[in-house]
């Protein structure tokens, strides 16, 4: 039986970049809105095409002291380049890039995961200290 977290990769190839960039924007402050930024590719950009894009990312919070983690957002990049007349007909793509607030009174550690639709699941992690 396969463990979970075998399932995520977290080490990124020399031309592609996959793993969740995670960046703090401004300061940190105990039950201040914290701003987050969240992307793909920062370095090297990600392909955004119908056969090859980043599907969603979802971010989780763990408070010090406890078991489980708090789900903060799903962000999903849902348009690829596809119209009706087939594939990267179309001049639309969505970015992976997200930014957000959220608040806290605790420290401790912030996850992200995310899709690639041919490279599977990546997952990347940060502390918030005050």
């Amino acid at each position: 039986m396969h463990h979970f977290k075998e399932l995520f990769q977290s080490a990124d190839w020399k031309k592609e970049k996959h793993v969740p960039v995670i960046e703090i924007l401004g300061g940190v402050k105990k039950g201040e809105r914290i701003k987050v930024k969240i992307s793909i590719g920062k370095e090297i950009p990600h392909p955004n095409k119908t056969e090859h894009h980043v599907s969603w990312m979802d971010v989780f919070f763990l408070p010090v002291n406890e078991k489980f983690p708090y789900h903060i957002g799903r962000f999903e990049f849902l348009s690829h380049g596809a119209s009706t007349r087939g594939t990267d007909t179309s001049t639309v793509y969505t970015e992976p890039v997200v930014i957000f607030e959220f608040k806290t009174e605790k420290e401790r550690e912030i996850f992200v995961f995310s899709h690639c639709n041919v490279h599977g699941l990546w997952a990347n992690s940060k502390e918030i200290k005050f």
